[in-house]
């Protein structure tokens, strides 16, 4: 059975750093990427990489403080977020998908995490 675990959120002033993790059991896959939604906002694309790790992909917003990595003999994925702004808050969810490929479309991924809250206060 495939799963995908994040971890790593939480509540975190302005200009903080936190780091998310997303583990996958079950088969190991081309490509994974991080997605994010705010309250009353639609599903929005934020980092991807590929199965080497030396392919990634990048919200506009976020390029030069967000570091998407993954670790494949532990089968986990890392998003390592620094210098975090309000506008930062929503769910993050951790994605995989089967083709090879950086997906920027939610319809793109295969399997998704239940998600993780991260709150950055102002």
């Amino acid at each position: 059975q495939v799963q995908l675990v994040e971890s790593g959120g939480g509540l975190v002033q302005a200009g903080g750093s936190l780091r998310l993790s997303c583990a996958a059991s079950g088969r190991t896959f081309s490509s994974t990427g991080w997605f994010r939604q705010a309250p009353g906002k639609e599903r929005e694309f934020v980092a991807a990489i590929g199965w080497s790790g030396g392919s990634t992909y990048y919200l506009d917003s976020v390029k030069g403080r967000f570091t998407v990595s993954r670790d494949n003999p532990k089968n986990t994925m890392y998003l390592q977020m620094n210098s975090l702004k309000p506008e930062d808050t929503a769910v993050y969810y951790c994605a995989a998908r089967f083709p090879p490929g950086l997906g920027s479309h939610p319809n793109e991924y295969n399997y998704w995490g239940q998600g993780t809250q991260v709150t950055v206060s102002s």
